[in-house]
């Protein structure tokens, strides 16, 4: 049964970053509490960058059972892993590098990560059940690297697609596809600035031809945190 979608407005990205820290720090807390252990899934972008950074400082820094939690991401770029555009390096910088996770349960999305994605337990249909994935929003409605007309908005068996030509630099890029992201057990859009406005309104409705519309948990939470730029407020 797919879950309504519940959005929380906050005033700028201050209280954004504050608000997704907050979101994921119980999410995080209570997946350890429930299965002992936490599967997340981050993004990129800015905006998931002030979350990074809130998380990486206390009380959050501390006070999370980050020994517990498995790190992967939602999408990535190919380039290589210490190249600015990469969201490996954005949250190693941003996160990873100030929390105590060990390199071993950090799983970047590049080559072939089938395999470490299969160390995510699956659900009835075979698919990671992650506990958290993060998402960010484009302008023109994209989430992770799922971009308007895409061909991997159809793929249905892959637990990752390959995009070629990506409309936004670098081109290539590899992205979970929607099967796996609606799998998750919550999932959490950040949406900051004018710019996402109409973006985030079409989603709102869910209009078919934008792909973060079709982000909707089977049987999991979904929650946007967004600013009053974006919700145009």
């Amino acid at each position: 049964m797919t879950s309504p979608a519940i959005s929380v407005v906050v005033p700028g990205p201050t209280e954004l970053a504050e608000a997704a820290a907050s979101w994921t720090g119980e999410r995080i807390t209570g997946a350890l509490a429930t299965r002992g252990v936490c599967y997340l899934a981050l993004a990129g972008g800015e905006t998931p960058r002030g979350c990074y950074e809130r998380l990486a400082r206390p009380p959050y820094r501390d006070a999370l059972p980050w020994p517990a939690v498995f790190v992967f991401w939602s999408d990535e770029r190919q380039v290589p892993l210490d190249d600015p555009a990469s969201n490996y390096a954005m949250a190693k910088a941003a996160l990873l590098d100030h929390v105590p996770i060990a390199p071993e349960r950090v799983f970047p999305l590049v080559g072939d990560p089938t395999p470490a994605l299969r160390r995510v337990p699956p659900d009835a249909a075979g698919r990671p059940r992650f506990d958290v994935i993060h998402l960010g929003l484009g302008e023109d409605g994209h989430t992770a690297s799922l971009f308007p007309g895409s061909p991997a908005l159809q793929e249905a068996k892959a637990l990752v697609a390959a995009v070629h030509n990506a409309p936004k630099p670098p081109p290539d890029r590899l992205t979970l596809t929607l099967p796996v992201i609606n799998a998750a057990r919550a999932v959490l859009f950040m949406v900051q600035g004018a710019s996402k406005r109409e973006a985030l309104a079409r989603v709102r409705r869910r209009d078919p031809a934008v792909p973060a519309s079709h982000v909707q948990p089977v049987d999991g939470e979904l929650r946007f945190i967004v600013d009053r730029a974006a919700a145009g407020l």
